[in-house]
């Protein structure tokens, strides 16, 4: 049994459900958020071994037959309005958090990702840099920092041509306004308002030449690589998660070999079975690696360019079935 957790209207999970089905496995899916009001749990070990048993609504499951999990956009576990004590309500959660991860991470199973601690290492900004500079891939010149005193040097380092990221995978909301998600140039005007950036650490960069950037998909030990024409549009030219898909466009892009086994190795290194690397494509044709995204979308990829990502997530969710 393929165990996918993730919220209900996750329309990534859909692209795979097919190919799960003409496998022929039987498929649990199941959102954390509905424990614990609308599922209950059971974990027992004994001499004789272990039980693990979910109940979804009037179903019940035995979590032994799980062979491979794939999680995707679980949520977290909502506690009934009944509790209603602030203190218990936030102590319950804790616990209920605490159990359901225990209970899927001490599975004799596959991973998809990777194990929880794994997704969370390499989803650190500085460690998947560190790691891709020991792994021989060409990386920007980065300083990340809450010092103010470093935003100057840093940006005459840069000939004024610097960019600032958030150190975090998302951004935060002021005022009804979206913060800190996008890439961003910084000009001269923003120096001095440099004091600012003592209240949290941001990335900061030399704004490198783009001739296209890339998304680089890998699952298993296959790579996807698909090309961004990022620079066709002002809207995208930072960052192109901005979007403009009516002028943007996206193909596939045929990696060197090379760089397609530095993408597996950075993968590997972390424990992971699937990662989401961002890279620039230099106009003298060098390969700067970004970031790597352990969880990152695909879906949108796939419907852009073909690539057939969807199906090699269900062979690799199916493959090996018992392994650990």
């Amino acid at each position: 049994m393929i165990l996918i957790l993730s919220e209900p209207g996750d329309d990534t999970v859909r692209y795979v459900l097919p190919y799960l089905e003409r496998r022929g496995v039987a498929v649990l899916w199941w959102d954390p958020a509905t424990f614990p009001a609308n599922s209950t749990a059971t974990v027992h070990f004994s001499a004789d071994g272990r039980r693990k048993l979910l109940r979804v609504d009037d179903d019940l499951h035995d979590l032994g037959e799980v062979t491979a999990v794939w999680e995707r956009r679980p949520g977290k576990p909502v506690i009934p309005s009944e509790v209603t004590d602030p203190t218990h309500r936030q102590h319950a959660a804790w616990t209920c958090g605490d159990f359901v991860m225990g209970m899927i991470e001490s599975l004799r199973a596959r991973r998809l990702p990777g194990p929880r601690g794994a997704v969370q290492l390499a989803d650190n900004k500085l460690v998947n840099l560190a790691r891709a500079a020991d792994l021989g891939f060409v990386v920007p010149e980065t300083t990340v920092t809450n010092d103010p005193a470093e935003l100057v040097p840093a940006w005459e380092r840069a000939r004024g041509r610097l960019i600032g990221k958030t150190a975090l995978p998302y951004g935060f909301q002021l005022d009804g306004e979206d913060h800190g998600l996008f890439t961003s140039p910084i000009h001269r005007r923003h120096l001095a308002g440099r004091q600012r950036l003592r209240y949290e650490p941001m990335i900061l960069q030399p704004n490198v030449d783009k001739a296209v950037e890339l998304r680089v998909t890998v699952v298993g030990d296959r790579v996807f690589a698909a090309e961004i024409d990022s620079q066709a549009s002002r809207t995208t030219s930072q960052d192109w998660r901005h979007y403009d898909d009516q002028t943007v466009r996206y193909a596939t892009h045929d990696m060197p070999v090379a760089e397609q086994a530095r993408c597996l190795e950075l993968v590997r290194s972390f424990g992971l079975n699937y990662g989401a690397l961002d890279f620039i494509v230099t106009p003298d044709g060098r390969y700067v690696f970004l970031e790597i995204n352990p969880n990152g979308q695909w879906g949108w990829i796939e419907e852009l360019t073909g690539l057939h990502i969807a199906e090699a997530i269900a062979e690799w969710l199916t493959a090996d079935e018992g392994a650990s």
